[in-house]
């Protein structure tokens, strides 16, 4: 049965239920008025008998007798005793119940809406038990993805001004080659949502746990999704809005919006500024909503972060202390707003603070970037027990990491688990005991022109993912060049 469907069937229930309980609150009502009218009248016609049987006269003015109403509220009383009228303000209470649940199921969360139900003070009610019934029946279909096969798609900054990025300037060959733009975006959403995807969070692949020893190790998640449908990880690079992209058609920061969600400012042409979905961030949030099962469990993509430039489109690193005349107000909005995004379903990463290459620097350098990381980023965001490597330079091979790998160690020990380098394949996940490695896919501008048909019809790293003949932005220049 499909989520519509399941949808419909007990939205009609419930609407069923309604209908049913307003008739029959009508009738009860009816027969109350008209048992009413009966014994008034019998009453009546009663003491009208016995005044001519004794000669009593009729006093003008003077008021009926309370016993008659009274007799009629408990007789109206007793025919609703054996089964109790449901009031106006439990069918409000159940619908609203019902939703909540609902909005937990299409998540795929069907363990958080049974439980829901079931310790509800509502949970007698039979629309209720009917639910909890339906929600129990698809549980039982769902199945266990492979964490080996959760595949993990990545972009930079979206392009939201195609005309400003490809004005011919001397940044517009990096931002064909590295960055998506919107129309792309969406299209590959929609594409991938079709095809059955469904967005997971880095941490539902595999997670630590206590064992019996008191050890912390490393295990795999139970992802339970309906059959045919397909786990993926969604990270962004480079969520910092550097210098350079200012006036070239792409957002300038993120925001709490107005109604307590992530969103993004964006300069306009005439230097004011407008509020709006104008990078991932917003783009993904406004997909969710309207495609909520898109989400696993309320999840998100993976947010990465450099420092040198500041965080989330505010200048905060203290290089920027002398000439940021907002320096500190600028230091807390990011410490709410990264709160903000994690509250949303976002998972935080690093992407070191000066976007080196950790394979081929050496040790000194990358725990000199590491510790300028943790004082000048982390302490703004939060922890985060995630790297995304910059230009995907893993620090070992496809080996198992073990602490022999010095830079390895020292990322281990600041507090690092989860390990994300660049990869072309469709899945890539390594899990080991103490940690966990993903391959991530490009969905840029190279990667997209260089598996279009025309251009090499050989390729096909992207076809399990959309048809990139319908996804690739023609305004683009062509041909990208390669990336080196």
């Amino acid at each position: 049965m499909s989520f519509e469907d399941d949808y419909e069937r007990r939205r009609a229930y419930v609407s069923r239920r309604r209908q049913q309980r307003k008739r029959q609150r009508m009738v009860r009502i009816l027969t109350a008025l008209i048992l009413f009218v009966t014994l008034i009248t019998i009453a009546g016609t009663g003491i009208l008998y016995f005044r001519h049987q004794n000669n009593t006269p009729e006093v003008p003015g003077s008021e009926p007798s309370e016993e008659p109403s009274s007799l009629a509220l408990n007789s109206s009383e007793s025919t609703t005793e054996d089964e109790p009228e449901t009031t106006v303000a439990s069918v409000q209470q159940i619908e609203e119940l019902l939703k909540e649940a609902e909005s937990l199921a299409f998540t795929y969360d069907y363990d958080g809406a049974i439980e829901l139900l079931t310790s509800s003070e509502l949970s007698g009610d039979p629309a209720v038990k009917e639910t909890v019934s339906s929600y129990e029946e698809i549980r039982s279909t769902l199945v266990r993805a492979e964490p080996s096969e959760v595949t993990h798609v990545f972009f930079h900054s979206i392009i939201m001004d195609n005309r400003k990025a490809f004005d011919g300037d001397s940044d517009e060959k990096g931002y064909n080659q590295v960055m998506t733009t919107k129309s792309e975006f969406l299209k590959i959403l929609e594409q991938m949502y079709e095809r059955g995807y469904v967005l997971v969070k880095l941490h539902d692949i595999a997670h630590e746990e206590t064992d019996e020893h008191g050890s912390r190790k490393f295990v795999a998640g139970n992802i339970m999704l309906p059959p045919g449908k397909k786990p993926f990880v969604m990270s962004q690079d480079d969520v910092c809005y550097y210098e350079y992209m200012d006036g070239d058609g792409f957002a300038s920061r993120i925001i709490i919006g107005e109604d307590g969600k992530p969103t993004c400012e964006m300069k306009m042409d005439d230097g004011s500024i407008s509020v709006g979905s104008y990078d991932l961030v917003p783009l993904l949030e406004d997909f969710i909503t309207e495609h909520p099962d898109f989400s696993y469990r309320g999840a998100r993509a993976v947010l990465a972060f450099t420092g040198y430039q500041g965080v989330l489109g505010y200048r905060t690193d203290p290089e920027y202390k002398n000439s940021n005349p907002n320096y500190e107000a600028d230091c807390e909005a990011v410490r709410r707003v990264a709160q903000c995004l994690r509250d949303n379903g976002w998972e935080l990463a690093s992407h070191s603070w000066g976007h080196i290459n950790l394979a081929n620097r050496d040790y000194a350098s990358v725990k000199t970037d590491a510790e300028k990381w943790e004082n000048r980023v982390e302490s703004l965001i939060g922890e985060t027990d995630i790297i995304l490597y910059p230009f995907g330079a893993d620090v070992g091979n496809w080996r198992p990491y073990s602490r022999d790998n010095d830079k390895f160690a020292l990322l281990y020990d600041l507090g690092f688990r989860y390990f994300c380098n660049v990869d072309s394949s469709q899945h890539w996940v390594q899990i080991g005991d103490t940690y966990m490695r993903q391959g991530r896919r490009n969905l840029d501008g190279y990667r997209m022109y260089y598996d279009l048909p025309e251009t090499n019809p050989t390729k096909t790293y992207l076809s399990d993912l959309f048809d990139v003949s319908t996804v690739f932005d023609r305004e683009r220049p062509t041909p990208v060049a390669p990336m080196k």
